[in-house]
Parts: C-alpha cells; sequence; structure tokens
C-alpha cells in the first residue's frame, strides 16, 4: 500500500502541473506559506493511521492472533453478533462465525479484524492509531470532503508511468461525530477492491486516538461481494462505548 505524501496533499507536487515542474517526494511545500506547512505535514502523518487500515485488514488472516483474550460476544439478531472491545472501549455488530484476529505492528496502537473462514478477501478491520494533541476532532483534518479527497488521493498512484494502484472516490459524509468514506482500489490488471470505512475519534485519558473501521470486499468476485450488505452493516454499526 502506497503511503500519503506531501505530493498527495498539495498541488504543486506529485503530477506536473503547466508551469509547475515535479518536484522531489522530500522537498518542503512553498506553494503554502511557511505556518501552513507544519500543519499540512502533521495531517498527512495523521491520515496514515487511515491507509495502515487497509493493509492490516488484508494480513488479517495470517497475521494476527486469536482474540479470545478480548470481551464477550454477545448475539443481537439473527446471523450477527455483538463484540465488545472493554479495553479499546467500542463495539461492532459482525457476521456470526466470522474469525477474529488481534494484534499491535509498527504504524499503529492496535488492529481487531474479523473475516469468513472461506473468503480472506472479505473483512472488517478495527484500526487505533494515537494522534497529536492538536488534533482534538475530525475537524482538525478538514471536513469530511476535504478528508476523504486528501484520503483517496493519497492512495491513487494511476497517473505514474507505468500506472499504479487507481483509487476512486465513490461518496463521502459525516454523521454522529463519525467520518463514512466509500472508495475502490485497483491495482493493474487485478480485481476491484471495494471499501466502506468509517472514521472516529475518542480520548482514552492520556491521548486522542484515531479508530478507522474498514469493510472490504472485490466488487468483481461473486463470492466476495456477496459480503457486502454484512460488511456495510458491520461498518455502520461501530460505537463508542
Amino acid at each position: 500500500m502506497a503511503a500519503v505524501t506531501t505530493a498527495s496533499l498539495c498541488p504543486g507536487l506529485g503530477k506536473p502541473r503547466r508551469g509547475h515542474a515535479k518536484l522531489p517526494r522530500s522537498t518542503v511545500c512553498h506553494c503554502l506559506p511557511a505556518r501552513r506547512t507544519e500543519e499540512v505535514l502533521n495531517r498527512r502523518d495523521a491520515l496514515l493511521g487511515v491507509l495502515f487500515s487497509s493493509a492490516a485488514a488484508s494480513s488479517a488472516a495470517t497475521l494476527l492472533a486469536p482474540a479470545e483474550a478480548f470481551a464477550e460476544t454477545a448475539e443481537v439478531q439473527e446471523g450477527f453478533t455483538a463484540y465488545e472491545d472493554e479495553a479499546n472501549k467500542f463495539t461492532i455488530v459482525v457476521p456470526q462465525g466470522w474469525q477474529v484476529g488481534a494484534g499491535e505492528g509498527s504504524g499503529f496502537k492496535n488492529v481487531t479484524a474479523f473475516f469468513p473462514d472461506q473468503d480472506a478477501n472479505s473483512s472488517v478491520s478495527v484500526v487505533i492509531t494515537g494522534i497529536g494533541p492538536d488534533f482534538t476532532s475530525l475537524k482538525s483534518f478538514g471536513n469530511v470532503d476535504e478528508f476523504a479527497e486528501n484520503l483517496v488521493t493519497g492512495l491513487d498512484r494511476s497517473w505514474q508511468r507505468p500506472a499504479g494502484v487507481k483509487a476512486k472516490l465513490l461518496d463521502s459524509r459525516a454523521s454522529n461525530g463519525m467520518y463514512y468514506i466509500e472508495y475502490t482500489l485497483q491495482n493493474p490488471g487485478d480485481k476491484r477492491r471495494h471499501i466502506v470505512s468509517a472514521i472516529g475519534m475518542a480520548f482514552n485519558g492520556w491521548y486522542n486516538r484515531l479508530y478507522t473501521i474498514t469493510g472490504q470486499y472485490f466488487d468483481d468476485d461473486e463470492e466476495s461481494a456477496k459480503y457486502r450488505p454484512a460488511i456495510e452493516k458491520s461498518v455502520k454499526s461501530f460505537k463508542f462505548t
């Protein structure tokens, strides 16, 4: 997965534009006043937490340990189970019978993933990352449309030669203190991955944490796409406790 770079946040970096040559990735963005450059770079670093979610979910079946030690689950309706994480203070509804894995790693504080036995390409994950004290709410990243655009632009590499991953934003909206974003990712020659994501923030008494809930499946794979309703329900069900 590609990481967010300054090029994804500044029109003067990344794709060459008329009268604005492409600069090295390490170059500081001079398109912004100096007092805003640090702010943009901080937003870039915080957005990495969102990008880590897809990588974490993709490797959930092989890298995460079973999560028996987490809070007990309780049946909420036919075909679904309510999973509660007491340590990280959230609940989420997931399809009954899905596997649960959890772990920690470089770049994120905690990841919990849910996936069916028969299809590792379909999953729902909750990734928690620590962020700086300057980010007091999601609005610190800008409004939901700005957040979504920066996120998807940071992932898109279709403009490269040869072309890289193509990212396309489908929808973005804010509701109940959360940002909801829907987009697709497709590597050249590969199937198109559909992503539905919810982003929220919470304070644990020591520092702010960014929660990224990511559901993913393949649009053009019948076995994977059949989980779409369940995945969308799961992402929307996320709540802080």
